[in-house]
Formats: C-alpha cells, structure tokens, sequence
C-alpha cells in the first residue's frame, strides 16, 4: 500500500554522503537502498523549507541534493503550519535553534503523512520524544506521522 511520506533535509544529505567513515557511508546505502523502492511504490512530498536549507550545503552537494528533491511535490506551508511550528517552539518540542526542525514535523502533521523520513535522531526521530509529539499533536487535533530513519523504512517495506 502507497504511503505519503514526507522527505527532509537529512535524506537527501546522507543520499550524497562523501565523508567515509563506516556509520556515513552505512546511512548513505541505506538511504539510496530505500530512495529506490519507495520513489516507485510511495508518494513521496517534500518543502522549500527542505530546499531552502540544502541551499546552505557547499557545492557539489548542493546542487545534487536539490536535484533529487526537485521532481517531489512541494508540500505548502500556511499560517496554520507556522501556528504549528510556533506550538511545537512552546512546548520545546524542538529547540528554538532547531526551527527548521519544528517546520518539518508541522508540514507532516498539518497535511496529514503517514510518515516523515529522516535521520536526524536527536531532533525528529527521537523514540524519547515521540510521546510527547504525540501528546501535542492530539491535542492540537492532529495524528502524528510516524518519525522514521530510511533503515527502519526498508524493515517495514520489506
């Protein structure tokens, strides 16, 4: 069955992964391995908030890691999303410097993924605060996507 999930930053970063030590280059495999099933069973979304940090990465980086987003439906934020992410800041879902992580988790929430790909596991796929997102998230009247790295991805898909 075909899931939305949505795609942040971190996925396309590990895709193009050119530091090798062993626990890069694992995320980097992991990552294409899963790109590969998913971009053809899955609806896979993205946002410019995602486009707008790659725009930080050096080059040639950069331009890859757009370029694997570009074809991927945008996902559009609205005042009720940043009413999202402005909630999340509240209730230190994610830290303030983290901003563009509340963003991510908001645009998931607010349009309804089933689940939101990334391997930032201090932040967003954090199992000690997925309690807590989830808390807020009902409150708020929303379901929480399920916050999950490409690696458990392909266990799930397999």
């Amino acid at each position: 069955m075909s899931a939305l999930i949505y795609v942040e930053t971190s996925i396309p970063s590990f895709y193009h992964e050119t530091r090798t030590a062993t626990q890069f280059q694992a995320r980097r495999e992991w990552t294409r391995e899963w790109w590969g099933v998913a971009r053809l069973r899955d609806e896979l979304v993205t946002s410019l908030a995602a486009i707008a940090e790659l725009e930080a990465a050096p080059e040639p980086k950069r331009t890859k890691c757009i370029a694997l987003l570009e074809p991927l439906p945008l996902l559009q934020s609205s005042p009720a999303v940043d009413e999202l992410v402005a909630v999340y800041l509240k209730h230190m879902l994610m830290p303030t410097d983290a901003s563009g992580d509340a963003r991510h988790l908001a645009l998931a929430t607010f349009h309804g993924c089933d689940r939101l790909a990334t391997w930032n596991c201090r932040h967003i796929a954090n199992p000690n605060k997925r309690a807590h997102i989830e808390r807020v998230n009902a409150m708020l009247g929303f379901e929480t996507p399920l916050l999950i790295t490409p690696f458990e991805l392909l266990e799930i898909e397999s």
